[in-house]
């Protein structure tokens, strides 16, 4: 495809649809964890890690950074590769094998981590579109 040759308008859609399905699931999740702060550093320190307060602060100011980028376009190649790292860390750290004796829906939580990662992979590997985009980037694909 040239650089000035337009893309479908089933892609243009899909694009579009894909960007505000990411930046939805972390809007949801930044808005939970500004809900009720307490809540998300209780349960992260309830999975062992130290400064529970100080990550949930930090965790929702990372997905309202995230959000930005979905929705603009700007550094989205980028910011999917981030949100790929996170959500499998995510997936480890709060769902991993240590939780499946417990409760076997644990198993398919972490599993669905994966599922996410694979789109974020395939988002950042093809970029944000090009409608309603900013495309800005450093890693070198628009």
């Amino acid at each position: 495809m040239t650089p000035n040759a337009t893309e479908p308008k089933w892609q243009t859609i899909a694009f579009l649809l894909g960007r505000l399905i990411f930046a939805g699931v972390f809007l949801m999740a930044m808005n939970f964890k500004f809900a009720s702060m307490e809540g998300t550093a209780g349960y992260i320190a309830a999975a062992g890690f130290p400064f529970s307060y100080f990550l949930a602060w930090v965790a929702a100011i990372f997905e309202c950074v995230l959000v930005f980028c979905f929705l603009t376009g700007a550094f989205f190649s980028e910011a999917s590769l981030i949100a790929g790292v996170y959500v499998i860390f995510l997936g480890f750290a709060f769902h991993g094998p240590s939780h499946w004796a417990g409760n076997q829906a644990e198993f398919g939580f972490f599993v669905d981590h994966f599922t996410f990662l694979a789109g974020l992979l395939f988002a950042a590997a093809n970029g944000p579109g090009r409608v309603l985009s900013l495309r800005h980037t450093i890693i070198g694909k628009t």
